[in-house]
């Protein structure tokens, strides 16, 4: 895969040139999503992978990154991470060029928007460069206490479900299922349900992105994950233009 590199303010995003940058991307995400910066967090996905490194630009230290898998439609589905843990059916007949992103994650000690902003913008280059169509993954939510993000599970299932001929089916062995409102419980605040919700996953929402009504319990990583899909067609036009400015 052919993508440039692109750099704003302080920081500069670039592909994984060899296995020295996949392998310090992993050591990133062993120390996100395991608390062990000398432990590697890698998969068999990570060798069919593209994988995109997030720098400050001074000095290149590498403060976030990600991976993509891209698919020539809903008929390779199957090869992608997500559908270990769903049941998605409902895409394979989508005809259009995919990707999946997915092990996005930003250094503990940082906390720009800026980064999720660089992070979208190569993302936005990669769309319109290769014609993608949708964007799919899973978004995590640290811990695995459905309590703890209950407000946040409800204004999913309130407002964020996925179309119903794409809604994943439950697959794995141990899921969340989301729950509307119920007359003996309060509706969500949903501002404070947002802030909640992990940055990846507002940012889906805010471009259109819908959720399946599960999340899936990852014991392994200590997380909650939910199923994250957009179509690129369905982005308001307004959102469209400030992400191609950004990419610019």
């Amino acid at each position: 895969m052919e993508l440039q590199s692109l750099r704003k303010g302080r920081y500069a995003a670039r592909l994984a040139r060899g296995q020295d940058d996949v392998a310090a991307a992993q050591r990133l995400r062993g120390l996100v999503f395991r608390g062990a910066g000398d432990a590697q967090d890698g998969d068999a996905f990570d060798a069919v992978c593209h994988h995109v490194l997030i720098e400050e630009a001074r000095n290149g230290r590498l403060i976030g990154c990600y991976r993509l898998l891209p698919l020539r439609g809903g008929a390779e589905i199957g090869r992608s991470y997500a559908a270990q843990h769903y049941g998605l059916a409902g895409l394979e007949s989508f005809s259009g060029p995919m990707v999946e992103i997915g092990r996005f994650c930003v250094h503990p000690e940082w906390r720009d928007p800026d980064i999720l902003r660089v992070a979208w913008a190569v993302m936005t280059r990669f769309v319109d460069e290769t014609g993608v169509e949708m964007l799919f993954g899973c978004s995590s939510f640290r811990g695995t206490c459905s309590g703890d993000h209950i407000e946040a599970f409800t204004l999913l299932a309130e407002r964020h479900l996925a179309p119903g001929r794409f809604l994943p089916a439950i697959k794995a062995p141990d899921v969340v299922r989301f729950v509307p409102s119920q007359p003996c419980r309060p509706a969500p605040d949903a501002k404070r349900a947002m802030l909640t919700m992990p940055p990846l996953l507002r940012s889906y929402l805010a471009m259109g992105g819908w959720v399946s009504d599960h999340a899936v319990v990852d014991r392994d990583l200590g997380t909650l994950h939910v199923f994250t899909g957009l179509e690129i067609r369905e982005m308001p036009p307004t959102r469209k233009r400030l992400l191609r400015a950004a990419a610019a």
